[in-house]
């Protein structure tokens, strides 16, 4: 049997009286209740002049905790709105991540959908602030992955506290001083190289799709293919919009032909998927002929021959930047100076199937 509010509100009285603060996280957790009912009976004491709420805790009046602003700091129970382009992709999982970070410490995580279209990102983030969010998680819809002719702007003029997701300043831009929490898509296309060179290929090209991640893997892939001493082929990267296949099987064809390429990296693994097919049909076989690694393993298993890929730590990015956000309400809430800055970058992983083959070829 539940107990009767009177009694709750006497054992809430309790466990601070001993205590002196609590998180109400934990303390909900102990009365066995949620923190939804918990945060309604702190609400109601401290109303009373019983108790003292500060920022995620509940404090017994004139102890250190309610005297001493920032003690305890937490992020317990914060509202963070997190705005993305898309749902899809890399994004799903990345939410995931974010979600069940802001959950573990008794948040909740709102979204907001910006469709990829850079004068919607503000206007998310107004609506998600109006609702209460204390903090933001933001993807800007921002093509090249760094901000173009201003596109930062409302993010300076934001007071909440925000962090950056999958998304970067140059050094000088103002955003740049902003948290940031990212894949080092750079040095996943370094690690295809690599496995490409270990399988004996000279001759490695790269087909991409123009957008956010777009610079970081050409830089990457240039600078492997540079530390291997070896020229990229002509025209690679060959960076083409999204479902130009034809185009691309193309360049791949013409470049295994009259340049010698055997092997090539392909973001995304959703492009890589549909090339198959059309190499098929132009009598390319992978990997005999020609081995791929795709760039995000999204859905790259599920190829009829399984594709070799570079995997992005999706999840972690967003329980990271979560994790981040989180502290920086706290220091919000506390009234405390912000610790240093930081800007965090994720290594993807390879993750090896059939599509490279496994025997080494000739030199």
């Amino acid at each position: 049997m539940r107990p009767h509010v009177n009694q709750r509100h006497e054992q809430v009285l309790e466990h601070v009286r001993e205590r002196g603060s609590i998180r109400v996280a934990e303390l909900a957790a102990e009365l066995g209740v949620s923190a939804v009912t918990l945060r309604r009976d702190v609400e109601s004491l401290a109303a009373q002049g019983r108790v003292q709420r500060l920022h995620g805790a509940v404090v017994w009046p004139g102890s250190q905790a309610a005297e001493e602003p920032g003690v305890p700091v937490s992020g317990d129970g914060a509202v963070v709105g997190m705005i993305v382009p898309t749902t899809n992709f890399i994004f799903a999982d990345i939410v995931r991540g974010a979600r069940e970070a802001v959950e573990a410490q008794g948040g909740r995580l709102v979204l907001g959908v910006s469709g990829y279209a850079d004068t919607e990102d503000p206007v998310q983030a107004k609506h998600l602030l109006a609702g209460g969010a204390e903090g933001l998680l933001v993807a800007p819809s921002w093509f090249g992955g760094e901000p173009d002719d201003g596109q930062e702007k409302w993010l300076l003029d934001c007071e909440a506290p925000t962090v950056l997701v999958e998304r970067s300043a140059p050094a000088g831009n103002p955003a740049a001083g902003l948290d940031r929490v990212r894949t080092d898509r750079a040095h996943g296309a370094a690690v295809a190289v690599s496995h490409f060179r270990s399988l004996g290929h000279r001759r490695i090209a790269a087909v991409l799709q123009g957008g956010p991640h777009e610079a970081q893997i050409t830089s990457g892939y240039l600078s492997a293919l540079e530390s291997f001493d070896v020229a990229a082929p002509e025209g690679s990267p060959a960076v083409h919009d999204h479902g130009d296949y034809e185009a691309m099987v193309d360049y791949l064809v013409d470049a295994m032909e009259n340049r010698g390429v055997s092997a090539a990296l392909v973001h995304s693994d959703e492009d890589a998927i549909a090339l198959m097919p059309r190499l098929h049909a132009r009598g390319v076989n992978v990997p005999a002929d020609l081995a791929l690694i795709a760039y995000d393993d999204e859905v790259a298993g599920l190829c009829d021959v399984p594709l070799t890929a570079i995997a992005p730590p999706k999840r972690s990015v967003g329980e990271m930047a979560a994790r981040l956000l989180l502290q920086r309400i706290a220091e919000h809430r506390g009234g405390l100076h912000p610790g240093p800055r930081q800007h965090l970058e994720l290594l993807p992983e390879l993750r090896v199937r059939s599509s490279c083959g496994g025997e080494p070829i000739d030199s």
